[in-house]
């Protein structure tokens, strides 16, 4: 499937951001002319079920596909959040970029996939104080977006989740030089796993204070934790 996409910037490097479940390119409106800022032509997608790409059959490898039949080239940067970040690692071979960055990955679900599932679809209609209770550091423009992004998603990819968590989306090592960075006591990685990915050849950081959606809890420390990767 050809994604939709969003461009900023007219640099001659490209950045690729690819988003987590339940959203779309919009939650990255601070990254994304960040980057452009810095010379890059910065492309976001929206993932398959997600903002306004199309609906279909959904799974952990039809992300990823769909990833590289819309995104020529080798890019400079591919940032993936999430389930993006699972996505980008499944595609990262093919993309080819020349650095990526994997942020709160969601590489190991496992046994909590059905649980998780249920959550996010329940979630598709969340008032906006349960938004902010969950988020409190969030700007109001970012619990906007939160709204319209879950107004545009299927929920139905929440249910491809056990199924794409069968198996372990860790990757064995990484393809391309490659930064893992982490919320401050991630629920996703453990310090253990951390550990084993950092032995695996990764490098590993922590946004101290910031949750799972890093660069909406602290955009200025997670634009900090990317010195020496844009």
């Amino acid at each position: 499937m050809k994604l939709h996409t969003r461009e900023w910037g007219t640099g001659d490097r490209v950045a690729v951001l690819v988003h987590g479940i339940m959203s779309d390119h919009r939650t990255w409106r601070r990254v994304a002319p960040a980057l452009a800022d810095k010379g890059y032509r910065v492309v976001g997608v929206d993932l398959r079920g997600h903002g306004a790409s199309g609906r279909g059959e959904y799974g952990a490898e039809i992300w990823a596909d769909d990833l590289v039949e819309t995104l020529h080239g080798s890019p400079e940067l591919a940032i993936g959040h999430s389930l993006g970040a699972m996505a980008l690692a499944l595609a990262v071979e093919r993309l080819a970029p020349e650095r990526a960055v994997y942020c709160d990955p969601a590489w190991e679900v496992g046994e909590y996939a059905h649980a998780a599932a249920s959550a996010f679809a329940s979630f598709k209609d969340a008032p906006r104080a349960m938004i902010t209770g969950f988020n409190p550091r969030w700007e109001v423009a970012d619990v906007d977006v939160e709204l319209a992004t879950l107004a545009a998603w299927d929920p139905a990819t929440a249910y491809a989740l056990p199924d794409a968590y069968a198996v372990s989306r860790t990757p064995a090592r990484p393809v391309v030089p490659s930064l893992v960075m982490l919320a401050d006591s991630s629920r996703l990685v453990s310090p253990e796993a951390a550990g084993e990915l950092a032995q695996r050849g990764f490098e590993v950081r922590t946004v101290p204070g910031a949750g799972h959606t890093l660069y909406r809890d602290d955009f200025e420390g997670f634009m900090s934790a990317l010195d020496g990767w844009i």
